[in-house]
């Protein structure tokens, strides 16, 4: 069983080194593991440094971000032949002592996907505003997505032959919610390993602040919502309109039996303004479902053309 451990980085000449020979070198039921840092287009020597600690280096050439840098590192594990695939951060965040206990569950066959969960495991670094906005964000991935996840943010993961392939992630901004709602839609199976963190060394620079990072996230994950689920949003939102149509004529229809309708045709051209934009929502939604449902069998398309690839010659 082959074990690829990626890190994506960007400007970490401090502490890439440090973090590549961190890793571990043998884990129970492991029997390669291979080390890959993504160069995302980094304008010190982190790439250089990162070879010297013996790692192999893929380089983007210019900043594309956290999310394209992971999607070149599920390409890269798709290329080499990997069972499984890890990733962690540079910036020496999480110990590299988790890795063997995040893997364990994948290697057992017991999960697909694999969270170190930040929030249970004793000791982290959130002030209390961001450790409560962590754990109401993960309730709110738990319902969207149908997973098992306690920390919906943490991007300390490991994924399984089956998920890393089917993985396609379009946000330019991060990979870790869109990944929890496509794992939802695939049907994997996630499960939660507790870990404990090192102490900052530098501030995120994935955001600036606390509401950009709400603001991005939830655009995100609305965006990953609404490309696999459409007719389920576009219908909803369109009930909420017909229903306060239907509401107004009601309304309308009880005061026009008491003699007062013409007093009330304002409530007619309401109704009409809501009646018209509900149907369009779902109108918009059955649209949605059918660019959906092509799009999922392009992506099995492609799942099936990946295992064939790899399936042995008879």
């Amino acid at each position: 069983m082959k074990l690829l451990i990626q890190i994506p980085c960007w400007n970490e000449q401090a502490t890439i080194a440090e973090a590549v020979r961190g890793l571990p070198r043998a884990i129970a039921g492991i029997d390669c593991i291979e080390v890959v840092v993504i160069d995302d287009g980094s304008s010190d020597q982190s790439a250089v440094a990162a070879e010297t600690a013996g790692a192999t280096v893929v380089r983007l050439g210019r900043h594309r971000g956290l999310a394209a840098a992971f999607s070149t590192g599920l390409d890269e594990a798709v290329r080499r032949g990997a069972d499984i695939l890890v990733n962690t951060d540079a910036d020496l965040q999480y110990p590299p002592e988790h890795i063997a206990p995040l893997v364990a569950p994948i290697v057992q066959g017991r999960a697909d996907i694999v969270v170190g969960d930040r929030l249970r495991g004793g000791r982290h670094h959130f002030s209390t505003v961001k450790h409560l906005l962590q754990r109401l964000g993960s309730y709110c991935i738990r319902l969207l997505a149908g997973v098992p996840v306690r920390d919906a943010a943490s991007g300390f993961r490991a994924f399984s032959r089956e998920a890393f392939e089917s993985m396609y992630i379009r946000s330019r901004f991060s990979y870790t919610l869109e990944s929890l709602i496509l794992a939802g839609i695939r049907g994997l199976r996630v499960a939660n390993v507790p870990i404990t963190t090192n102490p900052p060394r530098r501030r995120s620079r994935l955001f600036g602040s606390i509401p950009s990072y709400l603001m991005l996230s939830a655009a995100a994950v609305l965006r990953a919502y609404l490309m696999y689920h459409p007719l389920k949003f576009f219908a909803g939102v369109g009930g909420l309109f017909l229903a306060a149509a239907a509401v107004l004529g009601g309304r309308f229809v009880w005061y026009l039996a008491q003699g007062q309708g013409t007093g009330h045709v304002q409530s007619l051209i309401l109704l009409a303004v809501f009646a018209v934009m509900g149907f369009q929502c779902v109108v918009l939604g059955l649209l949605g479902d059918v660019i959906a449902a092509n799009r999922r069998l392009l992506e099995q398309a492609r799942i099936a053309s990946l295992q064939q690839r790899r399936a042995p010659n008879p």
